[in-house]
């Protein structure tokens, strides 16, 4: 008690308070006898409304702190929704992304396999791509157990990208035609121009920088144009004839103006291999 009373504020307010009802409650009693004066009766619901406003005060004090407890709880509440939302956006969005270009590879593998009736194709998923041997080697999920064997073509997209070099159970190991290995079997090509002249040479090296596949060993007077197609030409018999390999970017030519080196642009992507195909040699129908 001696703690309560010695808080002269409380006290104050308290003495305020008493004092307010006791004026608020005098004037209303002025204010509603009909014989006090109309002057008196002003001032009776002058001390009523000041003291009306006095006593609501605390109230709409403590009123107006809930609605704003309220109010922050409820940001709170719409700023986590909010978070939420904008993290299932962020994962949707990658999730579509990943979906998209997984459905352009399937897209772009369903249009080569349209175009290679006459071969028996293995489709497979590039499972592991060393990134210190980027240019040389890829491992694909499908082995002997789906019909995989060693020297057969592997396409990516619209084009050629190398060629099975082992077999396991399930897995294969495919040698890109990008590799730096000087002892790779190289692929036969070869040009047909505008006359119907086939014009055959062999993919000989790859320009990492340009991107580009380098045809040789051609010799060779017939003119050959920038966007001529590049095919296997099959000869050697390990790789069938008319796979897709690139289009001419330029020519090189001898001192005596002959073309002896073709610069190829690939038409498949080296650097994004996700879907491949596998090319069976034995043509349907034997």
């Amino acid at each position: 008690m001696q703690k309560f009373f010695s808080n002269k504020k409380l006290i104050v307010l308290m003495v305020a308070l008493l004092v307010s009802f006791g004026l608020m409650f005098a004037s209303m009693a002025v204010r509603n006898n009909k014989s006090t004066p109309p002057l008196i009766q002003q001032i009776g619901n002058d001390i009523v409304g000041i003291g009306g406003r006095i006593v609501a005060a605390p109230a709409n004090l403590v009123k107006g702190g809930l609605d704003d407890v309220n109010d922050m709880l409820n940001t709170y509440q719409e700023n986590r929704l909010l978070k939420s939302k904008v993290t299932d956006l962020a994962q949707t969005k990658v999730t579509n992304q990943t979906l998209k270009a997984e459905n352009q590879a399937l897209k772009k593998q369903l249009k080569l396999n349209a175009t290679l009736t006459d071969y028996d194709q293995i489709p497979a998923t590039v499972m592991m791509r060393s990134p210190s041997d980027w240019r040389n080697i890829i491992i694909i999920n499908k082995g002997q157990g789906a019909g995989v064997e060693k020297d057969m073509p592997v396409m990516a997209g619209s084009g050629l990208v190398g060629r099975v070099i082992e077999t396991e159970k399930t897995t294969a190991k495919v040698e890109m035609m990008t590799t730096d290995n000087k002892s790779a079997d190289r692929f036969a090509a070869q040009i047909t121009t505008k006359n119907g002249t086939i014009i055959n040479g062999v993919i000989t090296n790859y320009n990492a920088r340009k991107n580009q596949l380098v045809l040789g060993q051609i010799d060779t007077e017939e003119h050959i144009k920038k966007g001529q197609k590049v095919m296997t030409s099959g000869l050697g018999g390990s790789t069938p004839k008319g796979l897709f390999i690139g289009t001419v970017v330029s020519v090189a030519k001898d001192d005596f103006g002959l073309a002896n080196t073709v610069y190829v642009k690939p038409a498949a992507n080296f650097n994004d291999l996700s879907v491949v195909t596998v090319i069976n040699r034995t043509i349907k129908g034997e």
